[in-house]
């Protein structure tokens, strides 16, 4: 079984080179290592004085510019460049556990042919504070298992739940399905895994292959982030309407409370709640972004190239190719005339006016 290793890249650090030298190191290595990077001269300066790019032969580098980058269009074209059975999506900040992480991905797509996606467990850095260590946790248990279509009664939101941080695809269902969609500010992976769900398929979470990955956000970061979760959510009502956020989000908020009390950590449950109100707020704000003046929303979003992409694509959409494009009305019935005119004179010519 082959897989190419897509990794998106934005302004990396060391962390990367040593994810992609761990990468090539894995008891089953990747056929290419396809990374797309937005913005060179980050790029460039990391790799300044390194032998990366003559270290790796299976090196696919490419770059882009920051308004160009989209978190599903960009990994799109990133898979159109591997010819693998399957495809392991990575973030720049994820680091694999140990040298067996493809493998372990690789051999749950062996047992089901159901699987159209597995991804990996999460545990925090060293340097995580105590909240984000409980929450990796609770989001990231030790138990695996597999969703279908069947879950989603009993576990809601949960049953969609994918991680591109460490995701690792099955081409051919991939296809079948049109992959990511081309144009979302968050969630390309949660998407993806409602639709290969609604579409028979299902999704495996693998525990026992891990990733040491977290953050350890600002209030103002997790605003924004969750600003344009609520805005994803307020863009697919299709699959998240009906579905409960909020009460997932106050469980997990009391269950870390009480955790932090319970290690004697009550000095954190101040911050804790002042956090989780920053992100309660963003995500309803964000799935009312409609009531939204753009420059409120581009103070509040964490993306504000998508929403430039956003509103070009709306005038697009808004065209009527009948009409020409970006036409005024007066200047269409000037053209409508005109060539009214070189008909009839083309018809006197011809003798075919009746």
């Amino acid at each position: 079984m082959s897989y190419d290793l897509i990794i998106p890249t934005y302004n990396p650090g060391p962390e990367f080179l040593e994810l992609v030298k761990s990468m090539d190191h894995q008891s089953v290595r990747p056929e290419k290592i396809i990374i797309t990077n937005t913005e060179q001269k980050f790029f460039d300066r990391l790799i300044f004085a390194t032998s990366f790019a003559t270290d790796y032969k299976n090196l696919d580098l490419r770059h882009i510019s920051k308004r160009e980058f989209d978190h599903g269009r960009t990994r799109n074209e990133s898979v159109k460049r591997s010819e693998a059975d399957y495809f392991l999506m990575m973030t720049q900040d994820a680091m694999p556990m140990d040298d067996r992480l493809a493998e372990k991905l690789l051999n749950v797509f062996k047992k089901d042919k159901t699987i159209a996606a597995a991804f990996a467990r999460q545990i925090p850095r060293d340097d995580s504070n105590e909240a984000e260590k409980f929450t990796r946790a609770f989001n990231y248990p030790k138990e695996s298992a597999v969703h279908s279509e069947a879950d989603i009664d009993t576990l809601g939101i949960k049953a969609y739940y994918c991680s591109n941080v460490c995701a690792m695809y099955r081409r051919d269902v991939f296809e079948e399905l049109g992959g990511f969609l081309n144009h979302t500010i968050f969630n390309e992976d949660m998407l993806y895994a409602a639709k290969a769900i609604h579409a028979g398929y299902k999704i495996a979470y693998v525990a026992e292959a891990t990733v040491v990955h977290s953050h350890n956000y600002t209030n103002k970061q997790q605003y924004k982030r969750y600003f344009d979760n609520g805005v994803s959510h307020a863009k697919h009502p299709e699959i998240f309407e009906g579905l409960s956020v909020n009460s997932e989000g106050m469980k997990l908020v009391k269950k870390t409370a009480a955790h932090l009390v319970g290690t004697g950590r009550t000095f954190e449950v101040i911050p804790l709640y002042i956090q989780s109100a920053c992100k309660f707020l963003g995500f309803r704000k964000g799935k009312h972004y409609r009531r939204l003046s753009k420059r409120t929303i581009l103070h509040c979003t964490s993306n504000p190239e998508y929403w430039i992409t956003d509103e070009l694509l709306r005038d697009r959409g808004s065209v009527d190719a009948r009409k020409g494009y970006g036409r005024s009305e007066e200047e269409i019935n000037m053209i409508k005339d005109g060539l009214h005119s070189r008909l009839t004179d083309a018809e006197k010519e011809n003798g075919l006016k009746n």
